[in-house]
């Protein structure tokens, strides 16, 4: 003979109870609602542009010392260690003085030939390497990137200032060239200052660019090599570009001030006016200092932006 119980009828405490326990269910329940209820946000979302900025700047000790860092270690393994800081650009320099200076002798056009090269190859240093470290900033930093929660502009800005650090090594042995070759100093060596600051925000702001670029295209790192030697030959490292494009050229006129507006040229053309007596203000393009902020501006702030709008996807699938 079996007995069978029966469960006592639900109280009005009971059901409210239950109620109050149960979890949300049905479509139209507030997930939002739920999460803030319990204290939970959204892992690695992109937080609004003033706060970003607010989090870089926190991190500007980390930036300062993930850049000594990294050049401190770039030559670690090779015998001459740091000395390749300088050693590279001026070998750099001296191939094109070869190539371009005696075998296509453009040397014949432009007065204190070797400052004249030596300063630009420096100057364009700088940008192109600027822009190759920030096309691998995300890619080439995976594991760092997934393991620690910091804004990621961090990185390329942090690779910007790092060969900034290795200019600024070169421009220890460009002084000597100049002096050597009877380019004594003077007062528009300081205008070397804002030159430079304003060419690290320039650099800045495209490395953020390809760096958002390199993070989605992993082989825009083996094809920027091209377009960045495609650029430098625009950019008169190794010639004239008044004397390259002068009526006697057979160019257009529009090729010429093309050529004069290009960003590296207005950084270039602005360091040689600084340290080079010979290079006079009729060799810079017009308002050169308006297109040098105006160039800062528009890659500093685009690219800033440009990067931020990626935040939350950047070591992602």
């Amino acid at each position: 003979m079996s007995q069978v119980l029966d469960p006592p009828p639900p109280t009005r405490a009971s059901t409210q109870a239950a109620t109050a326990t149960a979890p949300p269910s049905g479509p139209g329940h507030d997930l939002a609602a739920l999460a803030a209820r319990h204290g939970l946000s959204v892992s690695g979302a992109r937080p609004s542009l003033p706060q970003y900025v607010r989090q870089l700047w926190a991190r500007r000790h980390f930036i300062g010392a993930f850049s000594t860092a990294k050049l401190t270690a770039q030559y670690s393994q090779a015998k001459l260690g740091q000395l390749w800081q300088v050693m590279t650009p001026l070998l750099n320099a001296a191939v094109y003085y070869f190539i371009f200076g005696l075998l296509l002798n453009t040397r014949r056009d432009v007065e204190d030939f070797v400052p004249f090269l030596v300063t630009g190859v420096f100057v364009w240093t700088f940008t192109q390497s600027s822009i190759m470290a920030g096309t691998r900033a995300i890619s080439g930093n995976l594991g760092l990137v997934r393991a620690l929660h910091f804004p990621r502009a961090a990185l390329p800005v942090s690779f910007c200032l790092q060969q900034l650090q290795q200019l600024l090594f070169s421009m220890c042995a460009l002084v000597v060239i100049l002096l050597a070759f009877g380019v004594p100093p003077g007062p528009s060596w300081l205008l070397a200052v804002p030159a430079l600051v304003l060419q690290f925000v320039f650099n800045a702001g495209l490395a953020m660019i390809m760096a958002r670029v390199g993070s989605k295209i992993p082989d825009m790192a083996q094809l920027m090599p091209f377009l960045l030697r495609t650029w430098m030959y625009a950019s008169g490292v190794m010639f004239s570009i008044e004397h390259m494009t002068g009526p006697d050229s057979g160019l257009p006129s529009w090729v010429g001030t093309a050529l004069q507006l290009n960003p590296a040229v207005v950084y270039i053309d602005l360091m040689r006016f600084a340290l080079i007596d010979s290079f006079g203000g009729s060799q810079l393009p017009p308002h050169v200092w308006a297109l040098a902020v105006g160039w800062a501006l528009i890659a500093g702030i685009g690219g800033f932006i440009y990067f931020w709008k990626a935040e939350e996807t950047y070591g992602r699938g």
